[in-house]
This record gives C-alpha cells, structure tokens and sequence, in this order.
C-alpha cells in the first residue's frame, strides 16, 4: 500500500500550499507519481521551498514529459501504471543527466541496490519527514548546479595511458571506446582520476559527490564503485585499476590503463 506521511495539517488546504511564487530561479522537479493526493500533498510541499513541481501519474509517458519539460530533476515511485519506476529510471539515464531521486514505499535493500545500479542517484522512502525529502533533493540540485558553471570555464582533460576523461563533454574513453557513465558516475570517476595515486575514504567522497557525511551504513559509494570497475574493465574479484584499499577508501591507480 503506498503512502506518505506528511504531518496533519498539511492537508488542510493543498491549494494554500502551493501558492508560491513561480520565478524562474525555481527548481523544476518532474514528480512520477500515480496517487493524485500523495503528488498533491508533495508539490505543495516542494513548491513552498523553491520548486516547481510537474506532475505525471504514467510511467510509459515519463519520458515524453522530461523531453518537453526539460526538469532539473526526476522524482519517481516504483509503482506506476505503464512502466515501473526501475525500469524507467534506465531507460531515462540514456537520455536524461540530471538527477534521478526514486521515492517510494517500498522498504528493500534489493530495490535499493538495484535503483542505484540502473542509474538512481538517491532513494528515499515515502516515511521520510518532509524537511529531509526537501534536503536530500536540494543535495541532488547542488551537485547539478556545481556543474554547469564549471563547464565553459577552461578545458579539463585527464589522460592515463589509453584512458581519457573529457570534464567539459562528460566523456569518457578507453581504449579509444566510449564509456557511458551517469552523471554521479562520471563525478566519482572524475574525483578519484583527479587524485590518482591517493586513497580517498568514504567520507571525503560523501562530502564531495553527495554534500553529506557518511553514516556508516550507506552503500551507494559501493555499487557506484563496482559498476565503474564493471564498465571500466576492471577485474571484479582482484580490482588493480580500482582497488579498495580496506578500513580507509579507494585507490585509482594511475599506472595500470595502458
């Protein structure tokens, strides 16, 4: 059964709620969500904190919307009509650089791992407190912000042995081969190839990629870690281009590319 538990008297007038001013420094989140009252409750929440919130209640019509609506981020449900919110999120991460954000009830470590490995950036649970959605998401808007100034300001390029990170593009190459790599995953790679040679632990990577401390208990930098060695042709049992270096992070190491 899906809900939310947004505190009782926030459904008291949702129409009071959303009336926000709607400048054009808003954010503008395309929320997934086939429950009329629960996307009701949550673009009035969202939108009484700078952001302007799209609605779309069919998974198969998602991708139509992000294409003509061009929103900063997506937030999807798992359980929608059309396409599930899994499936969805991969086939928007070949479109879409933005921030995908799953927000459901459904409480599973299998589907947790599984978002984040299709390409989810973060997954929330619909038990979340309102202020902490609200955080998280801005986190997400942080990292996209962050990045779109950077771009056109001077050309970063690294290059060790046959792979080259292209910053300004968001490419990737191995072996002259293209690597298609989300944008949390291009970040990580870009963060560990920019400090090659150096063992960067959890918490400074939590810090730079994700704007949080690291709790001790999250996996994403775990599964992030493993994809790129999958994509990046890294032996997964014995790693030696990135390598785990137990109790204090990971290890790019720079001499094993050619």
């Amino acid at each position: 059964m899906k809900y939310f538990t947004f505190p009782i008297f926030f459904r008291y007038d949702c129409v009071m709620l959303m009336q926000h001013r709607a400048g054009d420094d808003m954010h503008r989140i395309l929320l997934v969500e086939d429950e009329p009252e629960i996307g009701q409750l949550i673009s009035g929440w969202l939108a009484r904190h700078d952001m302007q919130v799209l609605l779309e209640p069919r998974g198969d019509m998602a991708l139509q919307r992000v294409a003509a609506e061009k929103p900063d981020l997506v937030l999807l449900d798992i359980m929608l009509p059309g396409m599930d919110g899994l499936s969805l999120c991969r086939e928007l991460r070949q479109c879409f650089n933005g921030p995908i954000v799953m927000l459901t009830s459904l409480d599973s470590d299998m589907n947790q791992v599984l978002a984040l490995e299709l390409g989810a950036n973060d997954y929330i649970l619909k038990t979340t407190p309102p202020n902490v959605l609200v955080a998280r998401l801005r986190v997400q808007l942080r990292q996209l912000a962050a990045i779109a100034p950077q771009a056109p300001k001077v050309t970063q390029r690294l290059q060790l042995g046959t792979l080259i990170i292209d910053y300004n593009n968001r490419d990737v190459r191995l072996q002259g081969q293209a690597i298609a790599l989300s944008t949390s995953d291009f970040d990580l790679l870009w963060e560990l190839a920019s400090h090659s040679g150096q063992i960067l632990s959890r918490e400074t990577l939590f810090k730079q990629l994700k704007g949080r401390e690291y709790d001790g208990m999250d996996r994403s930098m775990d599964v992030a870690i493993s994809r790129l060695r999958q994509k990046l042709g890294d032996n997964a049992e014995l790693p030696t281009r990135i390598k785990t270096i137990r109790n204090k992070g990971y290890l790019l190491v720079a001499d094993e590319w050619s």
